[in-house]
């Protein structure tokens, strides 16, 4: 298995328990937010699931930055900000909910123009739905079909709403054969989309990488979206924000969590149905067996709110 992921990973603590007393488990963030002058927050999963807006969530936001804290938004959907702005704000997201957004398809933009600047060829196949085609606007390439193209850009199963990575199995085959070079647009193993959980880019590119595919994941929990990230809110608050001032929010242990401890900052847990049995409902037992063995987040919320 071979998998880049643009730079390495920052060095964290070895891995440790929950401390003493376990992970807190808060019915509101409004005493902990005094503690962070900025929030990096997911967006599908804390904000949104893909069809209804978590206004709990939303309302939190607002407050945290009526009281001047700064919201960055961070996302590993596969296409630039703009579109998926447009996107959680036909769903219900308001504006005033956040200062800037970062996605991982802008992060997967610069590195397919780096490859583009050192590569003879502007052919590639887009692994993923004809909605997903915003990512490559304004970038000079040339889609192919596999016996033809020279980089794959992976965006997500073409029918994620019956596919699953087995039935990519063939094709993983083909593009062994060839030798091609795989960009992961987002990281992503399984999202919560309505009530139904669904594969993602990176449940793909895990399979590939598992045939001895080569892999670079832009996104979440990698460092390279981390720091445009701290870039986004220097520019929003006229200085740049010390990590120990820093809350990730996000639903996803493996992209979120996992990330944040990588970064050096420190995270809520907001989980999805992807970690919590929604009918037994999220406990302390439950998060100590989550985070048995990792760098835990500070605190833990049911959902968002203030």
């Amino acid at each position: 298995m071979k998998v880049n992921v643009i730079k390495a990973m920052s060095n964290v603590d070895a891995p440790r328990v929950a401390p003493e007393g376990g992970i807190p488990l808060l019915t509101s963030i409004g005493p902990l937010a005094k503690n962070y002058d900025a929030w990096l927050c997911d967006i599908w999963g804390v904000l949104h699931n893909g069809i209804d807006t978590f206004d709990s969530a939303c309302e939190a936001c607002i407050k945290y930055r009526e009281a001047g804290g700064v919201v960055v938004l961070i996302s590993n959907a596969p296409r630039p900000k703009n579109p998926v702005i447009e996107q959680f704000t036909a769903i219900g997201v308001p504006g005033d909910a956040w200062d800037e957004v970062i996605t991982s398809g802008d992060v997967t933009r610069t590195l397919l123009s780096q490859w583009l600047n050192i590569s003879p060829s502007r052919r590639i196949f887009h692994l993923g739905p004809e909605r997903d085609r915003s990512l490559f606007t304004g970038i000079e390439v040339e889609f192919a079909e596999i016996d033809a193209a020279d980089l794959i850009v992976n965006t997500g199963l073409f029918d994620d709403t019956t596919e699953t990575p087995d039935d990519y199995s063939d094709l993983f085959s083909t593009f062994k054969q060839r030798a091609l070079k795989m960009i992961c647009a987002n990281p992503d193993i399984k999202v919560e989309r309505g009530n139904k959980v669904i594969y993602c880019a990176g449940a793909l590119a895990e399979a590939y990488a598992e045939r001895g595919g080569e892999v670079t994941f832009a996104g979440k929990p990698h460092l390279p979206i981390y720091e445009r990230a701290f870039d986004l809110m220097a520019e929003v608050r006229g200085e740049s924000v010390p990590k120990s001032r820093i809350l990730a929010i996000g639903d996803n242990v493996k992209t979120d969590i996992t990330g944040a401890a990588a970064a050096g900052i420190d995270a809520l847990f907001v989980p999805s149905a992807i970690h919590v049995d929604r009918e037994r409902g999220l406990d302390s037992a439950m998060l100590a067996e989550i985070f048995d063995g990792m760098v835990p987040p500070v605190a833990a919320q049911t959902a968002l709110k203030w």
